[in-house]
């Protein structure tokens, strides 16, 4: 079965950096794209990221274009987010995200927080 997990969230300062990274299982990865949303407690599930399978075109929500970067491994089955320049409204949960055969799959999320 499709499986996502996440990992690499945590604690950082204002003007940090941090690396997600998500490891997909349970489908041919490099025929789908790959999408990072984030969400706050009372706010919608927003989509940060996305990249397009095989040749790995990448748009972004403009609130974090020049400071993230979505990027893949299709031998790794990875998908990742780097994070640039953090802001305290980048806190939120990270989730990983596919759409396999018209189903969306999710992974279980990881916790950023960016405080002093």
């Amino acid at each position: 079965q499709v499986q996502l997990v996440e990992s690499g969230g945590g604690l950082v300062q204002p003007g940090g950096s941090l690396r997600l990274s998500c490891a997909a299982s349970g489908f041919t990865f490099r025929r789908y794209a790959m999408r990072w949303y984030r969400q706050v407690p009372g706010k919608e599930r927003e989509l940060v990221a996305v990249i397009t399978s095989f040749g790995g075109n990448t748009n972004y929500a403009d609130s974090v274009k020049g400071r993230f970067t979505i990027f893949r491994d299709d031998a790794k089955n990875t998908v990742s987010l780097q994070m640039i320049s953090l802001k305290p409204e980048d806190t939120a949960v990270y989730y990983c995200n596919a759409i396999v055969q018209g189903i969306n799959y999710w992974g279980q999320g990881t916790q950023v927080t960016v405080s002093s």
